[in-house]
């Protein structure tokens, strides 16, 4: 199958004695393909060398680099199916890659096949040696083992195209069901029987492979909800999502009419809804029910109404709490005029048995009867029915209208008075109901919202769709100013900032509870905006820092060669001492030493702003290490150099390894123990050189490594008597001009190696030029 495909040689690395090979990224990355296919997306590599831990952080960088890349893992290397892995075969995974890294892929493709026919090929030797085939089919290839496996593919890819499916219909407006995987919408209210209809939910969802589950709560934007238990919600949100489903609330008017539409915005195939928790007498007075409407409007979302222990035991107190619906406007009306009617005949037969106080009294009780059915309005026509009844019918002369008797004429004023003040405090009371009611739906919603915030969902595009979702709009957006679209609602979200949502009409309610959810978009944004200032400052404190440390090294390092070289000049040309030859030569030598010290310090920091500025003048050519090295050393009697004969050349600048290795070189003296050497070894691997600087000190501790390579840092000293802390700094920037690297690595027995990489000669001239327009043409397809 490589027959024809380049192949990129792996480069040869060593860890505690043993010899491996990796895949060579330096390599790959220079030869610059257009595709590149590598084998065993979840491998880790071997430590060392500065190489990535794990080869899909490899296969990151050669995606930023511009290469794409195709690439291969099993089902059992996804972080996310860990634990399910190893409870299935009872082998751990170490070698796992995170999900997110492998939803980013372009296209993701499904290589499957029955468990009979992997093992027949593991049976035939294509997979492993002979001499491994019968334990691997005995144990982690055994055919339950590899079902199961191929399950959680089958699952894992399923979701990926799901979410393709889910975006398409969007993009192009599709509402109607797709019956492509059983979704399961149930329907929460907070009230008792939450519980058993999500379980029964989650048993519907089960019952197919691959089925979800959502769970969705209503708000209604008035804030008129019966029987809601916040803590019923709270408990039963988290029972959703223990049982690995998704839980949702949405704004709507009407209660029937979201649940349908978010059903089939989510593409749902079946609606579950508990059956109704009013009486008989409730249903009828007030008319068909949330169950009854949702299944009139479903079409083709299939609707199950479960039983429960609480189905029909409500009471009329609930209704109350309701809204007048066009049915109740007619109904209070109607019942005005039917109800006192009914009563007259009912205590029309019952004449003789009750007395015209307890008859009134009953008349009184139709009336308030009728202003909890229709309100004020109703109650006015009840009493008004109710008092000409009771005239006629039960105060003599019976059958006639008595309007000259003043006791009849006060009893029925009285009679009025009182059935109206009943009807207004009944109607006043079911209006603060309503506000209160109206306020604990708007605090449900941005408790929900909080909610979402705490649970990491606190994005700008997080809080959007959250915003969409909740109120039931096609589109959610924000503009720096409000569009004009007259379809459109906006509201302010902060300075210059406009939240936007385009779809139905807003009610004066939701676009209250709507303000809120702008302002803490508007808090996002605002968060979004500091963080970027703290950010663009973040370079600034930076430089500043960098700054005072160069002032504080400055004064020290700085001063005291000059210091000595002044004291030494000042004396010799002082004409009240005379100093002998010896006295003069050992001055002079001081001045020198202070000179040449002040000069390295000040090319050092030449060199490092250089290096910050990417102006450090470069004259790569092939160089021996016995050029460089004895130069670098010639002033370091403590350092010891072996085994550099028969190193390759190496492409570098020749003045700059020198300082590299001075640098380091003397960086290892200031901590080495005295009486021991510092160890200088180089060796050859896969095209590069490795020059080591070992040295018998305390080593690196262990939160050391980040500090080790920053300017004016010093780690491990406490004053500035050891230098500017350039060196170290100085090095690795000098050693990646020269396109090497400089690591770390503790030495075996204590202390720390400094190990240099560098390009062998040679391999840059095989390589060829290194600029990209005389590299290999994009088309290529390497492996």
């Amino acid at each position: 199958m490589l027959d024809g495909l380049e192949v990129v040689p792996r480069t040869c690395c060593t860890y505690r004695g043993g010899g491996f090979e990796e895949m060579d990224l330096a390599a790959v990355l220079a030869r610059r393909p257009q595709v590149v296919i590598v084998d065993e997306f979840a491998h880790s590599n071997v430590p060392g060398d500065g190489r990535n831990a794990k080869r899909w952080q490899d296969i990151e960088s050669l995606l930023d680099a511009g290469v794409d890349v195709v690439t291969a893992l099993n089902i059992q290397h996804l972080e996310s199916l860990n634990d399910v892995v190893e409870k299935i075969t009872s082998v751990p995974q170490h070698e796992t890659v995170p999900d997110e890294v492998v939803r980013r892929a372009w296209q993701i493709e499904l290589v499957d096949m029955p468990p009979e026919g992997l093992r027949r090929r593991m049976a035939h030797g294509n997979i492993y040696t002979p001499e491994k085939i019968d334990a691997a089919l005995a144990n982690y290839f055994r055919p339950g083992n590899l079902t199961a496996l191929r399950q959680l593919a089958l699952l894992w890819v399923a979701d990926r195209v799901d979410e393709a499916l889910q975006e398409y219909r969007t993009q192009h407006g599709i509402g109607r069901v797709w019956e492509t995987r059983e979704r399961v919408v149930v329907a929460l209210t907070g009230g008792p029987e939450g519980d058993t209809l999500v379980r029964r939910a989650a048993r519907i969802a089960d019952r197919s492979v691959g089925g979800d589950l959502l769970a969705v709560h209503v708000t209604r934007s008035d804030g008129l909800a019966a029987g809601v238990s916040h803590a019923s919600l709270a408990r039963q949100r988290r029972l959703v999502e223990d049982l690995g489903g998704s839980y949702h609330s949405v704004v709507g008017d009407d209660v029937a009419t979201a649940l349908v539409e978010f059903a089939r915005a989510e593409n749902a195939t079946q609606l579950v809804l508990g059956t109704s928790r009013r009486g008989r007498l409730a249903r009828f007075l007030t008319g068909p029910g949330t169950g009854e409407t949702v299944t009139e409007l479903s079409g083709d979302i299939d609707v199950h109404r479960v039983t429960h222990e609480r189905a029909g035991r409500g009471t009329l107190l609930q209704s109350r709490r309701r809204t007048l619906s066009k049915a109740r406007l007619i109904a209070g009306p109607v019942a005005g005029l039917v109800l006192p009617v009914l009563l007259t005949a009912v205590l029309a037969q019952l004449r003789g048995t009750l007395n015209l106080t307890s008859e009134a009294l009953l008349f009184l009780l139709t009336v308030v009867g009728v202003a909890c059915i229709g309100g004020v309005a109703s109650a006015v026509i009840a009493s008004v029915t109710a008092s000409l009844l009771l005239n006629y019918w039960f105060i003599p002369p019976i059958g006639a209208f008595t309007l000259n008797d003043p006791n009849a004429l006060v009893a029925l004023g009285v009679f009025v008075v009182v059935a109206a003040v009943v009807a207004a405090v009944v109607d006043r009371s079911l209006r603060l109901s309503r506000r209160s009611a109206r306020a604990t739906a708007e605090a449900e919603t941005m408790s929900s919202l909080a909610g979402s915030i705490v649970r990491g969902e606190a994005t700008i595009p997080a809080l959007l769709e959250r915003t969409r979702e909740t109120f039931g709009m096609e589109a959610a957006e924000l503009l720096d100013e409000p569009s004009g679209d007259t379809e459109a609602t906006a509201v302010p979200a902060g300075p210059g900032s406009w939240l936007v949502l385009r779809g139905r009409t807003l009610s004066s309610s939701e676009r209250r509870v709507l303000a809120a959810f702008a302002a803490h978009v508007g808090s996002a944004v605002e968060r979004a905006r500091l963080a970027e200032a703290a950010a663009e400052v973040e370079p600034v404190k930076a430089a500043d820092r960098l700054r005072t440390a160069l002032l504080r090294a400055v004064g020290h390092d700085l001063r005291t060669p000059l210091a000595a070289g002044w004291a030494a000049v000042a004396s010799l040309r002082s004409r009240d001492v005379a100093f002998s030859r010896k006295d003069r030569d050992e001055l002079l030598a001081t001045a020198d030493e202070s000179m040449a010290k002040l000069n390295r310090l000040v090319e050092n920091l030449l060199d490092l702003s250089r290096l910050e500025a990417g102006v450090l003048p470069l004259s790569l050519r092939p160089t021996s290490l016995e050029e460089v090295l004895p130069t670098a050393l010639a002033d370091v009697p403590e350092a010891e150099v072996t085994d550099v004969e028969d190193i390759p050349v190496v492409l570098a600048d020749p003045p700059l390894l020198e300082r590299v290795m001075a640098n380091l070189v003397g960086n290892a003296v200031r901590h080495t123990p005295v009486g021991k050497k510092v160890l200088v070894t180089a060796s050859a691997l896969a095209g590069r050189v490795e020059l080591r600087v070992v040295d018998r000190g305390p080593g690196l501790p262990a939160d050391g490594r980040d500090r080790l390579f920053e300017p004016f840092q010093r780690v491990g000293d406490t004053d500035n008597t050891t230098g500017l802390g350039l060196g170290l700094a100085l090095a690795r920037g000098l050693t990646e001009a020269m396109n090497g690297t400089l690591t770390p690595e503790d030495t075996p027995g204590g202390g720390l190696t400094m190990v240099v990489s560098l390009p062998s000669a040679a391999q840059a001239v095989g390589a060829g030029p290194t600029e990209p327009s005389e590299r290999q043409g994009m088309g290529d397809e390497p492996l």
